[in-house]
């Protein structure tokens, strides 16, 4: 009998991988790992930009807290500090500035939630010496329908009532009228309208002569006001 040749049994061999490749890999993640990185930095630094544009721009200016009239004294509690990011054509009041405004007279009716501006703010009295103050009641046809504003000049007319125009001589020599009475007038404050009459008391300065007749003329009632085409002065 014939003995057969058996062949030795290889063991099979493991496939392992290259220690090259796995470097390979880690150097592949390192630089995937420093653009995030990057990345990241970058993007921090563009926010930190950004904000510094909203915040780092912002000036603390003062703004108008409760509405104050033209003429009327400004208080503190009437301010109140906003932080904006300033236009070139605004010039409002620093809120350093705070002092030199408190104790000053505003020139025009103040806004609540507008910024306070320079020329807003006047250290002058708005009746000057040799002037009086003269509140006077008006209806809407009493006043033309454009809204008056302080400093603006108007005529205060004397319009007598039935009787009194039947108890004197309307008409002069030659059967000619007589003009009513006129007083020049400048607006120092346009008070709010009366809900259920519509009436509007204008304070008006007047030269100190013509005052008390136009107080006496403005209880009756019988006055009209009319603006001059000359403006405000």
């Amino acid at each position: 009998m014939s003995k057969t040749a058996t062949k030795p049994v290889v063991p099979a061999q493991q496939h392992t991988a290259p220690a090259v490749a796995v470097g390979v890999k880690a150097r592949r993640r390192r630089p995937a790992m420093a653009a995030l990185g990057v990345a990241l930095i970058a993007a921090g630094g563009l926010g930190g930009f950004l904000a510094f544009q909203e915040t780092g721009h912002r000036t603390p200016v003062l703004a108008v807290a409760r509405a104050v009239q033209a003429g009327d004294v400004i208080r503190d509690t009437d301010l109140v500090v906003a932080s904006v990011a300033l236009d070139p054509a605004l010039k409002p009041v620093a809120a350093a500035d705070r002092d030199t405004v408190v104790g000053k007279r505003a020139a025009a009716a103040l806004i609540p939630g507008a910024l306070l501006a320079k020329g807003q703010v006047t250290d002058r009295a708005l009746v000057q010496p040799g002037e009086q103050l003269v509140g006077i009641g008006l209806k809407p046809a009493q006043l033309p329908a454009s809204r008056l504003s302080p400093g603006d000049t108007v005529i205060v007319v004397s319009t007598p009532s039935e009787a009194a125009r039947a108890a004197q001589d309307s008409t002069g020599k030659n059967g000619v009228a007589k003009a009513p009475q006129t007083v020049t007038a400048r607006v120092v404050r346009v008070g709010d309208r009366a809900a259920n009459t519509g009436e509007v008391v204008v304070d008006v300065a007047v030269p100190a002569a013509d005052g008390p007749a136009l107080a006496a003329q403005a209880a009756t009632g019988n006055v009209a006001l009319t603006l001059d085409a000359g403006g405000s002065r």
